[in-house]
């Protein structure tokens, strides 16, 4: 069984990466096409191929308009490259779409094609975008989600046939689990010998993600621990964030590396992530793979991690109810331990790699038979 991974602009390098990887340990034939990573680097291949066959002459600084530009002229010539590399491919497999009202027309033809639905529909889509999506599911033989609640929304809200649509959870990033022991980052190091409390919310910093909510349950500081916000930020003020928080609330606003990310995890005794919506999350998947107790908003696919035992739910956008949690669970060493283990059984189990490629593989048997 050949299989293409097809992930355009490299959206989610950890993912592809540790799809693949599980893939090829179940014996796939498996070959990821995307493009560089701007960031930094991308995992190495483990027992897969990596082409970088899209946006090539893509230059200048991530997200910079001059990248968006030469991205965008570069699209159509790098999707009809790949429509003549995927005749090599027994079944493609797209984890986004880059442009998706132009995508429906350059897709691979003649083999069973699957999507993902990372996020089940653009946040506030226009029609345009909402009806592109939809078609782009429908020319799909089967699409995968990650919670029931994204299958139900796949389901009820667009209207795709429920045979078509497959609950397969995320899997942890347990290469990150693996990486050796390195120092925190630089902006954290007057805090490596602290002995407080560490609440550790991670990730691209963007207007969804609550961090004005966060702020605002932290307002004053919370019971001697502190808060390390840590990702670039992306369509936000930070600068506005940052005068709303107290001396407790520590920043590195950037890309961190492999090492830097699990030095922060590692140090962390609370994993927040207080979205205003979402429907799986890679910074979830980051800290199950860590065994990190966690707080989480009761939004998408988080609430079926926290029937688990997992994770502590607060509503949304309720900064009260958030901080009443977050007091709680820094108090109760018993609570957190509890938490910690059904992560690491969660990371064992349902959501290991292996049961995610062996369910990953079983769908594209049932395709190609």
């Amino acid at each position: 069984m050949k299989v293409h991974v097809v992930d355009p602009s490299a959206y989610t390098p950890a993912y592809d990466h540790a799809l693949c990887a599980a893939l090829a340990l179940a014996g796939v034939d498996v070959e990821l096409f995307t493009s560089a990573f701007a960031y930094g680097e991308a995992p190495a291949p483990a027992g897969y191929r990596r082409r970088e066959l899209f946006y090539r002459a893509a230059r200048g600084a991530p997200a910079s308009p001059r990248r968006r530009v030469l991205k965008l002229a570069g699209h159509v010539p790098g999707m009809l490259r790949y429509r003549a590399a995927a005749r090599d491919a027994d079944l493609v497999h797209f984890q986004w779409f880059t442009l998706p009202q132009l995508d429906g027309r350059l897709l691979p033809r003649g083999r069973p094609l699957v999507a993902t639905a990372h996020d089940v529909l653009a946040r506030e889509p226009t029609p345009a975008q909402r009806a592109a999506q939809l078609r782009l599911y429908r020319r799909m033989d089967a699409v995968v989600v990650h919670s029931e609640h994204g299958r139900a929304r796949l389901i009820g809200e667009l209207g795709l046939a429920a045979e078509r649509v497959h609950t397969i959870p995320h899997g942890t990033f347990e290469h990150l689990a693996q990486q050796p022991q390195t120092p925190l980052p630089g902006e954290l190091a007057a805090a490596a010998a602290t002995q407080a409390p560490v609440v550790l919310c991670f990730g691209v910093i963007r207007p969804y993600k609550g961090i004005d909510v966060l702020l605002e349950a932290w307002h004053d500081g919370l019971a001697g621990a502190e808060l390390w916000i840590v990702g670039r930020p992306r369509g936000v003020d930070l600068d506005a964030l940052a005068q709303r928080a107290p001396a407790s609330v520590r920043w590195v606003t950037r890309y961190v590396s492999d090492g830097e990310l699990a030095a922060c995890f590692r140090r962390a005794d609370i994993v927040v992530a207080p979205y205003r919506e979402i429907e799986q999350s890679g910074v979830l998947a980051a800290a199950l793979a860590f065994a990190s107790p966690l707080v989480l908003s009761d939004v998408g696919g988080f609430a079926e991690v926290a029937a688990a035992g997992a994770a502590k739910l607060v509503p949304p956008g309720d900064p009260a109810a958030l901080r009443e949690t977050l007091v709680a669970l820094v108090g109760d060493g018993a609570e957190r331990e509890r938490l910690s283990a059904a992560a690491r059984a969660l990371a064992g189990g349902e959501w290991s790699w292996q049961r995610v490629a062996e369910r990953t593989k079983a769908l594209y048997s049932s395709l190609l038979s």
